[in-house]
């Protein structure tokens, strides 16, 4: 994984579940904020000079993607006018603080076999052409690049509501979590 010049990783702490509270503490907590808190709470304590930054989708979703951004995001960015720049502008923060992140922890309960819709809105927020992905049909071999720096890592903490979702388990192909945030980040670069 990148260090920065100071030797600090700069961790991205994410949480997804639309619960608030943690399970364990708090009536119908969630027990992804459980997992991914003890996570973050072990790592602060092992590298307490790491940068740690939180962002909750769970209870603060990003804006989904609608035909005016998707416009937006193709224009050209000398050419956006300020209605289109104030379209991406919340998708620009949550792109930066991917793009500065060297260690992704996500929170990711299973809702229905996949994600939850906040957190499929962050990823179509931050699955970026010309900010964290790079496409020219004109380029030798692949058209698609990743624009992240390399060595990103990514942990996925989820709960399912029954046994069996892990490889070769009863309900494996039914697990679309993993899948859903492990293919789109790979695409940026980050394993």
């Amino acid at each position: 994984m990148p260090l920065s010049n100071s030797g600090v990783l700069r961790v991205l702490h994410m949480d997804s579940s639309a619960r608030s509270g943690i399970s364990g503490r708090d009536r119908h907590g969630s027990h992804t904020r459980r997992l991914s808190s003890r996570f973050i709470d072990r790592w602060s304590a092992a590298r307490p000079h790491d940068a740690i930054t939180y962002r909750d989708v769970g209870t603060a979703p990003p804006t989904p993607v609608s035909e005016a951004w998707i416009a937006a995001a193709f224009c050209p960015p000398g050419r956006r006018t300020d209605a289109q720049k104030g379209l991406l502008a919340e998708s620009d923060r949550l792109a930066a603080e991917l793009v500065a992140a060297d260690l992704i922890v996500v929170g990711a309960p299973m809702y229905n076999f996949g994600l939850p819709a906040q957190l499929k809105a962050w990823i179509d927020n931050v699955v970026r052409v010309g900010v964290t992905f790079g496409f020219d049909r004109a380029r030798p071999g692949e058209p698609y690049w990743p624009m992240l720096a390399s060595g990103k890592r990514l942990v996925i903490l989820t709960a399912r509501g029954d046994y069996g979702y892990d490889a070769g388990g009863r309900l494996a192909a039914m697990n679309l979590v993993e899948q859903g945030l492990k293919v789109p980040l790979a695409y940026l670069g980050i394993k």
